[in-house]
Order: structure tokens, then sequence, then C-alpha cells
């Protein structure tokens, strides 16, 4: 609730506008008398000259640098309002606010100003901006409209304590009031009390992340605080690909170091960072050594934990030379999906989804360099695991094909039981003939999402998408997604946008049909492209540096109505490249594959690879699967021809000792640990 008193509730409002427009009204023409609509970066306002104000501290954390803020002395945050308005004492009536911060956790019912600007003569806000636990608040004074009453505009439902830099643009225009975080999906909401076209600021004051005393004082890390009047901020932010940390003005101390400097020369801003650099073997990399560096002295390499692997920042790079065969893996029955995965603190494991029950299906834990058979678990045709967590709580959820003996047909979710050490049985859903589970996070909120391939003979059914409710602690049926004869589910973020691309196999009579993405819009996952695929049994996202890439596997052609091709199962898979400008996938690559059911993309060194699951020609199911190498202009080309049996999955990971390949066979109980010999 915001801190009263306020004027009016704030209500969302579906024909909001989105922001004031550069060339809006009489309003925006006085602004542009008074600032000629340049940038007022209130940040560097406070350290003119780089000097910091007493109690100030320049803080890096990610790799990004921003001002922590003291409480003793909250005056010496501030600055008279009459530097930036020279000639003329009226607030713009219509402006945008941008705002890039890292805010630390906020304790319920407490509120931290970003900032604030007040009379000298008055206790009360004419213009603030102040952030509640998933809430943000906007506050403004207007005499003429609400009687002298201080107006509060609230957003709800704003999370920025995620220990993450947030960009955000307040765009503000009458009685509309428009909020866009990190570029995504702006907030709009209209409030009955328009921000006055006469605000004066005649002897007022700026005051940085303080409503000018100690209480309330922000706690997190302020980058940039720009006021721009008379425009929508947004087209200017939301053009670099990071969006989080975008920049319209940000104070020089906070700038880059220059690479270069002399023997003699002293760093000008020194700043302070959370980064430490452990050596010795591979420690742990989760979010708690997030930003952490890693030194290892054996391969001279330097390497940066982003919160769930450690990239690699320095190292004498490697290049793949060739694959050789490392293990043999006896699984319980022929394989046709397999998962593997990193449990913090317990190590490595591979889940195989096996055929047969019994014995039903196995996870492997890597012991002394090998998979060892770990714990069995009883499935009915499973095809594929899926490995997540939510919060602390860890899963593997298990896709079904088949009923149990009660002829009762659900797949499994299985959750961590840290006092057993063992997977134990946590939520059975119903599903029909289920081939693919996706898990995967939007603004917060855990999903769930399940292939169901068909009901008896009827391939044309929902697929559904559960999600997590946290009172429960179960997953619950959010939507439900129209598919044909489904494989497979793929999850992908670009930017601030959710993706989530369903590979349809067959629909009754062929297998030449549409497979879609969606995207997130409005809490539902909404139409966003079709494009036409032949059996199409896996999607696969990549990004080789800002481009993004969609590969599908094709797996067969047929068509009841059509003439009998000569091979059903020599057919192009395809790899499609975002175009940003067309906002669609186009076309990037064909490449000819044998009944391909997976696509895996992985990196050694500078070096991008895709690897394609090639399962059966028309004649034999001994086939070579291909390993590609990116070669930029020319797209991927084939390096490394594999023999592989039935293949049905690729997975590769990496450990202390190299680099890995494991291929699953759906036609023989044995699967296959590649290993990737560089130099």
């Amino acid at each position: 609730m915001c801190w009263l008193p306020c004027a009016s509730q704030a209500a969302e409002h579906p024909t909001a506008r989105r922001g004031p427009h550069p060339t809006a009204g009489q309003g925006g023409m006085a602004a542009a008398a008074v600032t000629d609509l340049r940038p007022l970066d209130i940040l560097s306002e406070v350290v003119p000259a780089g000097r910091l104000a007493h109690g100030m501290r320049v803080f890096q954390v990610q790799g990004v640098r921003g001002f922590q803020l003291a409480t003793s002395q909250p005056h010496a945050l501030g600055f008279p309002a009459s530097r930036f308005f020279i000639h003329c004492d009226r607030f713009p009536e219509e402006f945008s606010i941008i705002v890039t911060l890292k805010v630390l956790s906020v304790p319920a019912k407490r509120n931290e100003y970003v900032f604030t600007l007040m009379a000298e003569e008055s206790p009360s806000v004419l213009v603030g901006l102040r952030y509640a636990p998933d809430k943000l608040h906007f506050l403004f004074w207007s005499q003429e409209h609400a009687g002298g009453w201080q107006t509060c505009v609230t957003f709800p439902n704003v999370s920025l304590s995620d220990n993450q830099w947030h960009t955000l643009v307040l765009a503000v225009s009458g009685q509309s009031f428009s909020l866009t975080v990190d570029c995504s999906v702006p907030k709009d909401v209209v409030v009955e009390t328009p921000f006055p076209a006469s605000l004066s600021v005649k002897t007022a004051s700026f005051y940085l992340g303080n409503r000018r005393r100690r209480k309330g004082v922000f706690t997190g890390l302020l980058r940039q605080l720009v006021l721009l009047p008379g425009a929508d901020a947004t087209p200017q932010i939301c053009t670099a690909m990071n969006f989080k940390v975008a920049t319209l003005s940000v104070p020089t101390v906070l700038q880059d170091v220059p690479m270069k400097i002399s023997s003699n020369e002293v760093l000008k801003y020194p700043y302070e960072t959370d980064t430490k650099v452990t050596l010795g073997s591979r420690p742990p990399c989760t979010k708690q050594e997030k930003a952490q560096f890693w030194f290892n002295a054996s391969q001279r390499g330097l390497y940066l934990c982003n919160g769930s692997a450690w990239i690699s920042m320095l190292e004498v790079k490697q290049q793949l030379d060739y694959v050789e065969e490392y293990q043999n893996l006896v699984t319980n029955s022929e394989t046709m999906g397999v998962e593997v995965f990193t449990i913090p603190k317990v190590g490595l494991f591979a889940a195989t989804a096996n055929r047969y029950t019994p014995p039903g299906s196995a996870i492997y834990k890597w012991t002394d360099g090998k998979f060892v058979s770990y714990q069995n678990i009883p499935t009915y045709q499973a095809q594929s695991w899926k490995y997540f967590t939510i919060g602390k709580k860890i899963f593997l959820a298990v896709a079904n094909f088949e009923q149990n003996d009660r002829g009762q047909e659900f797949s499994v979710i299985y959750k961590w039981s840290r006092r057993k050490e063992k997977f134990v049985t946590y939520q059975r859903i119903t599903t029909h003939s289920a081939r693919d589970w996706e898990a995967f996070v939007i603004e917060g909120e855990a999903f769930l999402a399940v292939v169901n391939h068909r009901e008896g003979n009827n391939h044309n059914i929902d697929s559904v998408i559960y999600r997590w409710n946290p009172r429960t602690g179960l997953f619950e049926i959010n939507q439900t997604i129209p598919t044909s004869g489904a494989y497979d589910w793929e999850f992908f973020t670009i930017g601030p946008y959710s993706f989530l691309a369903v590979a349809n196999t067959f629909n009754g009579t062929s297998t030449k049909i549409y497979s879609h993405i969606y995207i997130w819009l409005s809490g539902s996952f909404q139409l966003f492209q079709s494009i036409l695929t032949f059996g199409a049994a896996d999607w696969e996202v990549f990004h080789i540096g800002d481009r993004v890439f969609l590969a599908v596997a094709n797996s067969h052609s047929y068509d009841s109505g059509m003439p009998v091709p000569s091979n059903f199962y020599a057919i192009n898979s395809s790899i499609y490249e975002l175009n940003i400008t067309a906002q669609m996938f186009v076309k990037f690559q064909d490449l000819l594959t044998y009944s391909a059911l997976d696509w895996e993309f992985f990196s050694v060194g500078d070096d991008s690879f895709l690897v394609v699951a090639n399962s059966f020609d028309g004649f034999t199911f001994s086939v070579n699967s291909i390993i590609y190498r990116w070669q930029g202009y020319e797209g991927f080309v084939a390096a490394h021809h594999l023999p592989t049996v039935g293949c049905r999955d690729w997975e590769a990971f990496h450990t202390a000792e190299g680099s890995y390949l494991l291929y699953s066979s759906a036609k023989e109980p044995l699967s296959k640990v590649l290993k990737l010999k560089t130099t």
C-alpha cells in the first residue's frame, strides 16, 4: 500500500497510453523550451567532476559499477533543481525517468526511495520514485487537481530483488503512466489525477536515494538515473542486446577504466568489488558463487561463474581434434532419451529413459571418471527425463509412454531427498503417451510443460503447461495447447521475451505438418510463428555471438494421399535464424539427415558444433551420426562421422577431466560415452 496520504488509487487500464510522445501537446513544447529535450543526468550532478559525496562508494558487481549510498548524511546527496531548470522553474509536463539499479532484499512493509524532488520549505515530496517489495510507487504533488494531496501511482508485481541489475523506464503523460522493466511488455496505469501541467520547482532540490532523512534510504546500487523531458525513452533504451544495463547517460566514475594505464598513473576512480578468485581444483558453481572467479593453474585458465557453470574468460584455447570411444554404458534396456545433470555438492548424474518395465529406468553417477549405476526407478516405456530446480528443491520428471500394470497412464515427478540421497516420488500427473517434459521460469514463476503424443489412435490432442503453486507445492494446469503427435518442447528467451516451440510429428494422415513457436504475452503463450516440418522430433535453440538459431530434427516424410517417396527417412533437417527486422525465424541452412531425432549444440574453445542423432536410413539402424562445425559464412560443415546404432538422443557434458558426448541407443541396451580429444 502507498504511504498516505494518496489522492487516488492507481488501476490497471487496458487503454492506457504507453507514455508521452516526443511531439505531444503544449506540455511537451514547454519542456522543450526549458531543457531542449536533453537527458538530465541526476547521478552526474551528485558527483560533479567525479568528486564523490561523503558516504558514497563505487561498487562493482557482475562486472557493472554502481553507487552505494550511506545513510548518515542524506542532505549531502542532493543538489538544487535550479542546476537543471535554468530558464524556467517548472517541471516538464511529459517526461521519462530512466533508472538502472540493483536492489537488495527489501524487508516487508519497508519502502526505499530511489530519488525525490522536495521543496525546501515543505516535508512533502513534489516528485519521487519509491521501491517496496514487489511494487514500485511514483509520487507527485498536484496542487490544482488533488487539492494539495500527494498522488501515488502504484505498479504491482515489480520484482527486482533477484540479485540482478535491472533497467526501468517510467514514461509520464497526463493521466497515463507506463513502466517498462528490462524492455519487457510495458505496464500501463491510468489514474484520475493527471501529472500537473505547472509544477513549480522554485527552491526545490533533488535528493538521491532518500527523502531528506535517514529513514527509507536506498540500500542497493544505483548506476543510472536520468530525467528525459518531453519523450518516451523506451525506443532509445531498448536497442542494446543487454537490456538490463542499457545506457542513456552514466557518470564517468561508473564507466569502464581505460585499458592502458601509464606506469606512473594511479586509477582516477577507485572502486570496490565483491569478486574473489579461487585456486585449486574446480569449485562448485551455483548462485552463491555467481560472479566469482576460478583460476585453473594447471591449464592456465581463468573462469567466471555465471550461476550454474564456469565460463572461460582467459585460457589456452582448445580445438577439437577427434572423438574417441570412452565408455560402453550397459543400460537396463533400449534407451529412448538421456538427461545429464549436476546436483550441487553431490555430483554429476545421467538418467536414462529405458524402454521396458521391468527393470525400469536407471540413474547413473559419475564416479572415478565413469558412470556407475546409482538408482533404479520403475517406468513405463519412458521416453525422456527432465531435471529442474525450484528454489532449493530438486526435481526429476519422467515422461511415460504406456500405462502401468493397473491400466493407469501417468508421468511422475520425483524429488531429491537429501536425507536418503535418492529421488523419491513427489507428484503423479495424468498424461497421454507422453514424450517430453520442459521446465522453465517466467517472471519468477516456475512452469512444467508436457508433450502428449496421442490418446489411443488420436494424435490431435492437447499438450499441457503446468504452473507451480507455491502454496500447495504442486504443479497445476495453467494452459493447454493443441498439438499433433508432438515429440518435443523447447523453451528459450530472447531479450525480455519468452518462447516455447513444439515439434509436431504426425496428424493421423501426414508428417508434413506445421510445428509452432509460441510467445508469452499477458500471462499465456500465444502463437508467434508456424514452420512446415516433416515428422519433427526435436527443436534445439542456440546462440553464436549475437545470432540466435533454431534447428529442427525432421524424422521422416509420409503422406497417405501422396505418392510413396524413394526413401521416407533421407530428408533435410533445417536450421533457422532469427531475423530481428522481420521478427521471425527464417531458414538459414538445410542438412541431409536420416530420420533425425535429436540435435545437440556444444562448444570447444572458440568453436561451435552441432551433433545430429541419425537413427535410420531406410535400410539399417547402423548409421553414422554427424558432428557439424560452425564455419561462419559457410554455415555448419560436417567434421566428424560417428558410428551409432538407432541413435535417439545426444547430451554434451563437461568434467574436470575434459569434455564428453553421451548418446542413447533405441535399438540396443548399450549407450556410449565419447570423449572429445583436443589440441
